[in-house]
């Protein structure tokens, strides 16, 4: 298997797993992995009325990287804001509260979630 073929199934495993704490945390999952030509979002829920754009970010315990919120630098939260306008306008959404929230999942050598961290709120909508 080669390195994109193996974060292709660590991110999607990481996101099933951010989808299952999600609905333990009493949120309606909306959509997940939404994709346009110029981005996706992986998990789009409500929370109490508020939409809610979420980031997942999987990596595996013995991997260097940068944190949750390092790795979702400006470039990528401008990206998302622009999924997000374009997911709230084209479901009439854009009088409805929304935040962003970026999901960190550790996984373990048996690919079992060793840590989840949950940063609700974690960025402002940017342009």
């Amino acid at each position: 298997m080669g390195k994109k073929e193996t974060s292709v199934g660590t991110g999607q495993l990481g996101e099933r797993i951010a989808a299952e704490y999600l609905t333990g945390q009493r949120y309606e999952i909306l959509e997940t992995n939404y994709r346009k030509p110029f981005g996706e979002m992986d998990i789009i829920a409500k929370d109490q009325g508020v939409v809610v754009f979420i980031e997942v970010k999987t990596r595996h315990v013995s991997a260097f990287c940068a944190t949750a919120l390092e790795a979702v630098d400006v470039r990528k939260q401008r990206r998302l804001s622009r999924i997000a306008r374009e997911y709230l306008l084209s479901r009439r959404l854009d009088d409805v509260p929304a935040r962003f929230d970026v999901i960190a999942i550790v996984l373990n050598q048996k690919n079992q979630a060793d840590k989840i961290e949950h940063i609700r709120d974690a960025f402002d909508c940017c342009g």
